[in-house]
């Protein structure tokens, strides 16, 4: 279910990995050590051709318009918020990750409607995204 369990590659992806790694195991027997380096090179090439075709979270989530004015910082703090949102289970659940630190400090931690609140800055509530991330497709919204 994780985003990283994702296997965005085909089976010549697959052979061209383990070619590499039979290929490099000393005597003839891949270590742990050779598939976490493994692991994390495919990660990195994943991560480079994502981030160059496919639109990020905000990009499906927000219109076009709005999207398109937000500040890079902005846009990274929303993108990380909306992945926590759609992984979580609710939005209690949600506040308590984003929130894990700075709720410590505060006497009443109510990460929920510091969340909804967050949301609300980008026109976006709780259920609507819940709905989108539960469909099947999370097509762009392309309101202008």
């Amino acid at each position: 279910m994780s985003d990283t369990a994702l296997w965005p590659g085909n089976f010549r992806d697959l052979n061209a990995a383990i070619t590499r790694l039979a290929t490099l195991a000393p005597a003839g027997r891949i270590t742990v050590d050779q598939v976490n380096a493994e692991v994390a090179h495919l990660k990195a090439v994943w991560t480079k051709a994502q981030n160059a075709t496919s639109p990020g979270l905000v990009d499906r989530v927000l219109p076009l318009s709005s999207a398109a004015h937000l500040d890079r910082f902005d846009r990274v703090q929303l993108e990380d918020v909306l992945h926590v949102c759609r992984s979580a289970v609710s939005l209690s659940a949600a506040g308590r990750v984003l929130f894990d630190r700075s709720r410590e400090r505060k006497k009443i931690a109510n990460d929920a409607d510091r969340l909804r609140k967050y949301l609300a800055r980008f026109d976006l509530e709780w259920g609507e995204l819940k709905e989108r991330f539960g469909s099947s497709g999370l097509s762009r919204n392309n309101e202008s």
